[in-house]
């Protein structure tokens, strides 16, 4: 028979707590579905996988290599929950966690060690390439210049590329800072072995939790979003028909500033968006109640739109002010309702605010701080303007008028983007 579990605490949440409303949804017993009978888990698709005996859980707890085990069951619990609640799993999951987390960072340095040998290599060609046009210019010009004025001008003219700067963008967002939170995770895992596991297991049902939520309505604007992203590939120019032309939207064509958010400029900057609208959405739909979803994005979009209008002259595509709107949101948000999400999940959000702060002095040349900063601004100003601060763990609800809101917003946001693939397609 297996042992009973201990009291759970998650962040001062007891057992006392988690049967009843009184503590976070995430927190109570019927926070994950149904168990079935014996023993087993759950993939990350949730398709099930039955189990002879605990000592089968948990050789099969111990020989995940990537994260493959979602969820497990128990004849001795209704509901499943995490590997990490399990007292006979507790061996196994040290051994997954500790094997996962080194592979990940040892594969992690080796993208990072050859990347940044690849990016040192195209800075040096970028350099000296530079340093012979200088030299031939001072040549054909007749000009002499000083070996220090060659360096600083050939330095110049490197800082300066477009090209090098999107490639130290992609370098940071999409080695270095996959590198960064490998070892981070394999940190946290080394700190968690010397003080256990209980620590960290309110992040990780708080998150296992969130992903299981449906969000129709963030699935709906990643939809539109996607498809304006396909009426892009169509023969014409996409962005200087439906983005923010500053010089058309500032004469009069108002319609700019909300078919510009569906528009991207590239692959890359289309996924980096995709992946923030997926998270940021579901946790918000999920927390704060849909109607807040378009709303939000709206008027951040809008906002940050207007910002970058006055104070960035070349033409803006890209969801990024919206975005930016729902990350200031939920910052506001949570902190108003300091019992609904754990410390650390809130802290994730202030350090997405400081890695866009980052990515954009990186790439100041093209990215649109304004826009950023405005619908930041903005979704920090809707939260603390909409929701009073509660000492409640429960979600708030959503009014009528909240609703009725919340479909006009998202009617219009559903009409910006037929408008967009219109003019796309030459309307």
């Amino acid at each position: 028979m297996e042992k009973p579990r201990p009291p759970r605490r998650y962040q001062g949440v007891t057992d006392a707590l988690i049967e009843t409303a009184e503590a976070p949804v995430w927190a109570r017993d019927e926070a994950f579905p149904p168990a079935p009978n014996g023993w087993g888990w759950t993939d990350t698709k949730g398709h099930p996988h039955p189990c002879e005996s605990l000592a089968a859980l948990a050789t099969a707890v111990g020989s995940d290599r990537n994260g493959t085990i979602y969820l497990v069951w128990t004849p001795a619990a209704p509901r499943m929950c995490l590997p990490e609640e399990i007292d006979g799993l507790s061996a196994a999951v040290a051994v997954a966690r500790e094997r996962w987390t080194r592979e990940d960072l040892d594969a992690s340095t080796e993208r990072l060690r050859w990347s940044g040998l690849v990016l040192a290599g195209f800075s040096a060609y970028a350099f000296f390439h530079a340093m012979a046009g200088v030299a031939k210019f001072a040549a054909e010009s007749g000009q002499a210049l000083a070996f220090h004025d060659r360096l600083k001008l050939a330095t110049r003219a490197v800082l300066g590329s477009t090209t090098l700067g999107l490639g130290l963008l992609v370098f940071v967002v999409f080695v270095f800072i996959p590198w960064y939170q490998a070892r981070k995770r394999r940190t946290d895992l080394e700190n968690r072995s010397a003080v256990g596991t209980a620590a960290g297991v309110s992040a990780l049902r708080f998150e296992t939790w969130l992903e299981l939520q449906r969000a129709p309505v963030t699935k709906l604007l990643l939809g539109l979003m996607g498809l304006v992203a396909l009426a892009q590939l169509l023969p014409g120019d996409s962005v200087a028909t439906a983005g923010l032309v500053k010089v058309a939207y500032l004469r009069g064509e108002w319609w700019r500033l909300l078919t510009a958010p569906f528009l991207h400029g590239n692959i890359v900057h289309f996924l980096m968006n995709m992946t923030a609208l997926i998270y940021l959405g579901r946790r918000l739909e999920v927390f704060a109640r849909w109607p807040h979803l378009p709303l939000v994005f709206l008027f951040a979009a809008a906002v940050g739109g207007e910002a970058s209008a006055r104070f960035v002259s070349a033409t803006s595509v890209g969801a990024s002010g919206g975005l930016m709107g729902w990350l200031g949101f939920l910052i506001v948000f949570e902190t108003l309702h300091g019992k609904l999400v754990p410390r650390s999940a809130r802290r994730r959000l202030v350090a997405g605010v400081l890695l866009t702060a980052f990515i954009g002095l990186l790439g100041y040349r093209f990215i649109d701080n304004a826009a950023h900063l405005g619908g930041l601004l903005a979704g920090m100003t809707y939260a603390a303007i909409v929701f009073p601060p509660s000492a409640s763990p429960k979600r708030p609800g959503s009014t009528l008028t909240d609703r009725l809101a919340g479909s006009a917003a998202l009617g219009a946001l559903m009409a910006a983007a037929g408008l967009a693939v219109w003019r796309i397609a030459g309307g």
